[in-house]
């Protein structure tokens, strides 16, 4: 696996497999890679001719400076895991790389609604931060494809929103959860709780899939607050369960009259904030 740490060392590398008409896949990380990850560079490789990853902790979207710095940094144990899954590129930048005093980096486009709700009722702030790393690293890299995974919903939904923005040619791939064996989402934050409250946070799942199986029986607002409850036990603090229209992110009341229809979720567990949705009707 080559390693770069400048745009200028990556796009050299890449030039070549470029004129040669290969396909770049590409799946951005902020790092402390687990399986969830691994799963979008398998993908890349089955798709693409070329795959990279980029490890790099965003500071322009994390809320507050102390969950930035609590971000876990496993440099050497993520390297281990890419080279084992055939990963032929890892791009692993400094701030300065990504964010140069030369470049306007910052995006100003308007999200509608996308970035008012529920992740963005709660961490104001973050999506724009979200927008502007991948568009640059988008910038960097210019792959075919960029591989995403389906836990970060909205994200995705903004993400998607970004590219047809500025009419990027790269296409949005969206891969399904990987969960751990209790079914928590995977997630890089999971390794900052202890063993009894992860194993216990399979709950977040549970809930999930029990709105799936109850979606006919009960009223969004019966079901919102049932999940709510169900998750108002010792260690955990539910922030927000929403039943939302997949595309335009926003509540509904009927289930029924929607063609795609997901649940969402946000749970503090210890100090440790976990997200995790279900597809209840359709597909995007």
């Amino acid at each position: 696996m080559k390693v770069y740490k400048t745009v200028k060392g990556l796009q050299a590398y890449l030039k070549p497999f470029r004129k040669k008409r290969k396909k770049i896949g590409f799946v951005p990380t902020l790092g402390a890679l687990h399986e969830g990850h691994m799963s979008l560079i398998k993908l890349s490789k089955e798709k693409s001719d070329i795959t990279v990853c980029s490890i790099f902790v965003n500071p322009t979207q994390f809320n507050e400076t102390s969950d930035l710095e609590k971000y876990p940094r496993t440099y050497e144990a993520d390297s281990a895991l890419l080279i084992a899954e055939g990963c032929d590129v890892l791009f692993f930048p400094s701030a300065p790389q990504v964010y140069p005093k030369d470049i306007e980096t910052e995006v100003k486009i308007d999200f509608g609604k996308l970035d008012k709700v529920m992740e963005g009722a709660f961490r104001p702030g973050h999506f724009d931060g979200v927008a502007q790393v991948v568009k640059r690293l988008l910038d960097i890299v210019n792959p075919h494809q960029l591989y995403m995974g389906q836990k970060d919903f909205q994200q995705v939904a903004i993400v998607s929103h970004m590219m047809t923005h500025f009419k990027l040619k790269t296409e949005l791939v969206v891969c399904p959860i990987i969960r751990e064996p209790h079914g928590l989402a995977m997630s890089s934050r999971n390794e900052r709780l202890s063993k009894k409250k992860r194993q216990a946070a399979g709950v977040i799942y549970e809930t999930l899939q029990w709105v799936h199986d109850q979606k006919s029986e009960m009223s969004v607002h019966d079901l919102e607050e049932e999940a709510i409850d169900r998750l108002r036990i010792p260690g955990f603090r539910p922030e927000y369960f929403q039943i939302i229209d997949g595309h335009s992110l926003r509540p509904i009341n009927h289930i029924t009259k929607k063609k795609y229809v997901v649940a969402c979720i946000a749970v503090w567990v210890e100090d440790v904030r976990l997200i995790d949705n279900i597809i209840l009707q359709g597909q995007a």
